[in-house]
């Protein structure tokens, strides 16, 4: 069968538990002060994820999101959700053969880009159309991801099944990093670099432009302009 669609579900913590008996348990993950509280909203993207797999028969679900702790030592954060996935039996037989993780993204960019690198790596080809996962107030940097990408509006449907429970603070970061991303598109400057290197603890470097030759040229691009090149998924 020939896939058409990725669903891409991004990450935001590494799950540190000893096993899977209670991975609603903020005591089992690692979280910075300002996510207490937030696993279950969390699972309730995985879940969400893999509820729109199964009912696309003709989608690859991608769980993203790298080993961006260093407490967690090796563990990614899209390695943890997919064992929560398979533990709370959200990957049925049905979709176990089409599910993966990409375990290299550091931010929500390479959140949207890296997944289709991965898809084109393990399939062969990129996909024709996508469905983003993540908090509902990330909505706008995520078009904004998109727009940098050139990735037309009508190949994307962003689905943000909830928010954090303080979400003037979410906002209040959110306007922050929207600024930051407005003049620096690809995120690979100054803070937004900066931010990149911290949540990459264990300097793991991608192969992306090994296995999306096509991609090679951007991937060797580090300007705050937009690219001057073609993206393979431009017509």
């Amino acid at each position: 069968m020939r896939f058409t669609s990725l669903i891409i579900v991004a990450g935001h913590s590494v799950y540190i538990g000893k096993d899977f008996e209670n991975v609603f348990d903020d005591k089992n993950w690692f979280l910075y002060p300002f996510q207490q509280g937030e696993p279950k909203l969390y699972i309730e993207h995985i879940k969400v994820g893999c509820e729109i797999a199964l009912n696309n028969e003709n989608s690859f679900l991608i769980f993203t999101g790298g080993q961006s702790r260093k407490e967690a030592f090796f563990r990614s954060e899209a390695q943890t959700y997919w064992e929560i996935a398979n533990h709370l039996g959200y990957i049925t037989d049905e979709l176990k053969d089409r599910v993966t993780t990409e375990e290299f993204s550091r931010d929500s960019f390479e959140n949207l880009l890296f997944p289709i690198c991965r898809f084109r790596e393990y399939l062969g080809y990129y996909p024709e159309y996508i469905f983003m996962v993540t908090f509902k107030f990330k909505e706008r940097r995520f078009h904004l991801h998109r727009e940098a990408l050139r990735i037309p509006a009508s190949m994307v449907t962003f689905i943000g099944p909830n928010n954090p429970e303080d979400l003037e603070l979410a906002l209040k970061g959110e306007e922050k990093a929207i600024k930051l991303m407005e003049n620096d598109p690809y995120c690979n400057h100054g803070e937004l670099l900066e931010k990149k290197k911290q949540r990459n603890p264990w300097k793991r470097q991608h192969g992306y432009s090994i296995s999306c030759p096509e991609l090679k040229e951007f991937f060797d691009y580090s300007g705050r302009e937009f690219f001057p090149g073609k993206f393979p998924w431009e017509k």
